[in-house]
């Protein structure tokens, strides 16, 4: 077996940090403190004045808000203000849907004219469908048996699986 000198010397690479040799101390080159005060005391200095810079700038703003001179359209100043285009938000929707039904439901449900010189009315749905049973509705006549039609086609079906295209004859 062959012997590494270098084996036994260090455990670890922290072990030789463990004894640090006299008159050691911190490296003198890693950070400049001075430099280190110096920036942060520019960064303070520099942040106090854009703070500054902004007070000014917003006090400069609120006062051309508040200098309302002589309207710049006095036209436009007339007609009061105006609201932008598009949809507008419901101010209480659930009234505004209970209006709209029983609207709706006086205009199913009541009597009226839908064109007076023409003589069309509104009726109640009930009478009109109480009216459809009693009248009818329109359908066409039975047609006789064309002549020269033969009984074996009236006889004759379509298939359910051809989409009519294929006849079959009826079981009766």
């Amino acid at each position: 077996m062959a012997h590494d000198p270098h084996a036994h010397a260090h455990a670890s690479a922290d072990d030789e940090y463990l004894n640090p040799a006299s008159g050691s101390g911190h490296e003198h080159t890693d950070a400049n403190v001075s430099m280190i005060i110096q920036f942060a005391v520019w960064l303070s200095v520099s942040a106090i004045v854009v703070h500054i810079l902004m007070w000014f700038t917003f006090a400069i703003f609120v006062d051309l808000r508040e200098n309302t001179g002589p309207a710049e359209f006095p036209l436009a100043a007339e007609q009061g203000p105006r609201l932008p285009a598009g949809p507008r938000l419901q101010a209480q929707p659930a009234n505004e849907i209970y209006d709209f039904r029983l609207r709706e439901k006086a205009e199913l449900e009541g009597y009226g004219w839908l064109d007076r010189n023409a003589g069309t009315v509104r009726i109640p749905i009930a009478e009109a469908m109480r009216l459809t049973v009693e009248r009818g509705l329109p359908s066409r006549a039975a047609d006789a048996a064309a002549p020269g039609a033969s009984t074996e086609s009236s006889s004759l079906m379509p298939t359910d699986g051809s989409a009519g295209r294929t006849l079959e004859r009826r079981r009766q």
